[in-house]
């Protein structure tokens, strides 16, 4: 199967708006767990989920947390009346660019951003007056300084010694998914956050992790389960509709992963095998194997492009990757091991790369075995990736969850997807 020709469409289910849950359960472990078991399905509840696990297998979370990423900001008033509000979103860092330098720095820093009401905003400065945890206030400007693809590059200045995160902190607004169709409530600072999220840089949530706890936690533990984190930034594309009729027209957000030495260790420990919590720690241990095989090439960059596991046209390392990926489970120990070389060789302890990667139909799995995941919209790249996961009986899964009362997207119940 050519992936590039598949037509979206066949994706497509109807989603009633009252399906989709625009809150969270009082108790993140107490939602639905659709069962989805070699072509069977069942449902549970979500603190069951460790029964459904072989004992001695490696469970990957996405460590990611959620920055407050929506700022406003209100042209100067005129004689007309209060000046025009503009909305800036910050998608990721451009000066500095990495996310943790950049939110570390004070006085000014750069970042691409979305802008509503654009038109309003012809040139020149905003301002901001911020007061602060302690009391202080705090002026901050932003200026346009040109594109960045379909992205602004907005510079942020600001007076005072604070750090980008903590003007974020004090400022920004988080930015709950657009399907909501709700404004952002103090509740979402802590239930649109996993319990184990740590280093900041998304702007949506891995919601898959939503549902764990730390009493799921630690039954997992209490069940042999090995645990590991990995890193995958969040974009706003993750949101981004597929618009073309065949998904080979469809352009893939770029998102930044960070992978320690010990997770990649741990996967090779476990046979290069791991269960995965949400479709960004998909996205980011797939990408591992990729990443692996352009390191096997000698290649300095690892980025892994949209098209890459098919061959495409773009696929520098085509031929590499389609006899690697012929070559069997051994090829995914070998395409780890040479992460490790790679990281060697440069003295990392960290994996910082970023990847497109698209999963669809046609695609082979190396690396995860199951997965944990919410329900997801229809005609998405995410229901693409659950469809190559199943062998193209999302149906089933979705038929199901539909029938049997499951909550729907970020805020809905959960599944556990074993092939």
């Amino acid at each position: 199967m050519n992936p590039k020709t598949i037509h979206i469409d066949d994706y497509n289910y109807d989603l009633p708006d009252e399906r989709i849950a625009k809150y969270p359960l009082a108790e993140r472990d107490s939602s639905k767990l659709l069962v989805y078991q070699h072509g069977e399905v069942s449902q549970d509840v979500f603190t069951s989920l460790p029964k459904y696990l072989p004992q001695g297998a490696l469970m990957v979370f996405n460590n990611t947390k959620v920055i407050q990423a929506r700022l406003h900001f209100r042209k100067a008033s005129t004689d007309e009346g209060l000046g025009a509000l503009i909305e800036v979103f910050c998608l990721e860092p451009a000066v500095p660019n990495d996310y943790q330098l950049n939110f570390s720095q004070k006085g000014t820093v750069q970042w691409y951003c979305l802008v509503g009401n654009l038109k309003k905003w012809k040139e020149g400065k905003l301002f901001r007056e911020i007061e602060m945890p302690d009391g202080a206030t705090v002026t901050l400007s932003c200026e346009r300084k040109g594109l960045h693809g379909t992205s602004h590059i907005i510079e942020f200045t600001w007076n005072g010694d604070y750090t980008w995160a903590e003007l974020l902190d004090a400022v920004g607004e988080l930015p709950i998914p657009p399907y909501l169709n709700r404004k952002t409530e103090e509740s979402d600072k802590t239930t649109y956050q996993t319990v184990y999220s740590k280093i900041k840089g998304s702007v949506a949530a891995p919601t898959a992790g939503l549902h764990f706890t730390e009493r799921v936690l630690k039954a997992l533990d209490e069940a042999g389960i090995d645990r590991e984190e990995l890193t995958l930034h969040v974009g706003a594309g993750t949101f981004k509709p597929v618009k073309s009729e065949e998904i080979g027209d469809h352009d893939m957000h770029t998102e930044h992963i960070a992978v320690r030495r010990q997770t990649i260790e741990k996967l090779i420990a476990h046979g290069g095998e791991a269960i995965a919590v949400g479709t960004t720690s998909v996205r980011t241990l797939e990408s591992l194997y990729y990443m692996g095989l352009l390191a096997m090439q000698g290649k300095e960059d690892l980025h892994v492009p949209q098209w890459l596991p098919y061959g495409g046209s773009e696929d520098t390392a085509s031929s590499v990757c389609c006899d690697s990926a012929a070559a069997g489970k051994t090829s995914t120990l070998n395409s780890l091991r040479a992460l490790l070389s790679y990281m060697d060789s440069r003295h990392l302890d960290v994996l910082h790369s970023s990847t497109q990667i698209i999963i669809a139909p046609g695609y082979r799995y190396h690396i995860v075995t199951r997965m944990v995941t919410n329900f997801h919209q229809p005609k998405s790249t995410l229901l693409l990736l659950v469809s190559a996961f199943l062998n193209g009986d999302w149906r089933k899964v979705y038929d199901y969850a539909l029938s049997h009362d499951f909550r729907f997207l970020s805020y809905g119940d959960s599944s556990l997807l074993i092939p």
